[in-house]
């Protein structure tokens, strides 16, 4: 009743038949990838420089390609999308003068890590895309894209390896090219993920802790209410600007640094819908430290209920979610051997993420559906490996 994962080998496969058909060459030089991720807790603390907790999904983004003669890049994506151009074309100028966003507006982030990359002048280059993280599903895709093609990039002109200098450039491209003002969370998980681990990140210092999530044990069920979000368009930047005005109030440079008792001294002077976004931040942070400890006990239960915790935080206070995402929660948490479950992403739409025993994972999925009043797709996943090189043979 889920959905398999197609695997990485497929997608290389269909993005080198692309190649050649759009091409007209045998092999590209070649080919990696990067993952999508799913944020197990913490949720809108990162651009608060707090506490988050991902894990780097099976799920990826694929790029192969080769080198151009000259200065022209063209990229193609495999799968079609009714609402924008499948290719796109453009000219790298060689005084490395900006790249303009338009249309299509994927290509936007493709644009913005080329206008970021470490490394110039990057020369001319013919690829083809190939994705298997849903879109506007809260498992960014948005960020596996742009981590598979600086990944790309580092191979045709290498720019020193430098990871949280990647992620920043990857995360700086979304900022000024797709206009979505994230942190830098997802870039992190993209290249850094590791199998069997999620990773504890502080979004001030960039410091990463791995956390193990080895199975055999709890399974991770990932279910996507196809309801699609975007966040350029959506109250993520409202949000943002929310938190900054609750820190300036508190006299803070961040919510990292707020305690409830300092927020609750100030509560007279801030518009109520402040102070709610200001304690799911702050309380969001210090949810994300327990739960971190109590995953490396295996304290399940305990981990799941901060994740109910989590969730209703976002949907009371921080309002970000909505009746699909709160159904789906809802409806799976009434099931034996759930542990907890939780609206991840940036929200009004997108995915839930769902820690629950193994022999639960049939009845979960059929509950599920029984009562959510849209089509779900469902994934169980594991922690998975950051971005990489793959064989071309």
């Amino acid at each position: 009743m889920a959905a398999s994962v197609p695997a990485v080998s497929d997608l290389v496969a269909a993005a080198r038949r692309q190649f050649t058909r759009s091409f007209g060459e045998e092999t590209p030089q070649v080919a990696v990838c990067a993952p999508g991720r799913v944020n197990l807790i913490g949720e809108h603390t990162d651009y608060n420089q707090g506490f988050v907790l991902p894990m780097a999904l099976p799920l990826v983004t694929v790029v192969v390609g080769s080198l151009n003669l000259g200065q022209d890049v063209t990229i193609v994506t495999v799968a079609e999308d009714a609402d924008e151009p499948r290719e796109v074309s453009f000219s790298l100028a060689g005084d490395n003068s900006a790249l303009t966003p338009g249309v299509p507006r994927w290509a936007n982030y493709v644009k913005g890590v080329i206008q970021h990359y470490r490394a110039s002048p990057l020369p001319g280059f013919r690829a083809v895309v190939a994705s298997s993280v849903p879109l506007g599903g809260g498992l960014s895709s948005s960020a596996s894209l742009e981590v598979a093609i600086y990944t790309f990039l580092q191979q045709l002109k290498p720019d020193g390896g430098d990871n949280v200098a990647k992620a920043l450039s990857c995360q700086k491209a979304e900022h000024t090219h797709a206009g979505v003002p994230c942190g830098i969370m997802d870039q992190l998980v993209s290249i850094l993920g590791k199998e069997g681990q999620a990773l504890l990140i502080d979004c001030r210092s960039l410091e990463v802790s791995p956390v193990p999530l080895v199975l055999p044990g709890p399974l991770i069920l990932i279910t996507n209410s196809n309801l699609k979000h975007s966040l350029a368009n959506s109250e993520y930047a409202k949000r943002r600007q929310q938190c900054e005005e609750a820190a300036t109030a508190l006299g803070k440079k961040s919510l990292r640094d707020a305690t409830m008792k300092e927020l609750e001294e100030v509560k007279s002077r801030l518009d109520d819908v402040i102070f709610r976004r200001a304690r799911h931040v702050i309380e969001e942070t210090e949810r994300t430290l327990q739960a971190a400890e109590a995953l490396r006990r295996g304290a399940y239960k305990e981990f799941g209920r901060l994740m109910v915790e989590s969730h209703n935080s976002l949907r009371d206070l921080y309002e970000v979610s909505c009746r699909e995402l709160d159904q789906l929660v809802s409806a799976a948490l009434e099931v034996d051997g759930v542990f907890g479950s939780r609206m991840t992403g940036g929200g009004f739409g997108g995915c839930t993420v769902t820690l629950l025993e193994a022999h639960s994972v049939d009845k979960a999925i059929l509950h599920m559906q029984e009562r959510f009043s849209g089509t779900a797709t469902f994934f169980i996943t594991s922690p998975s490996e950051g971005a990489r090189v793959l064989p071309l043979s």
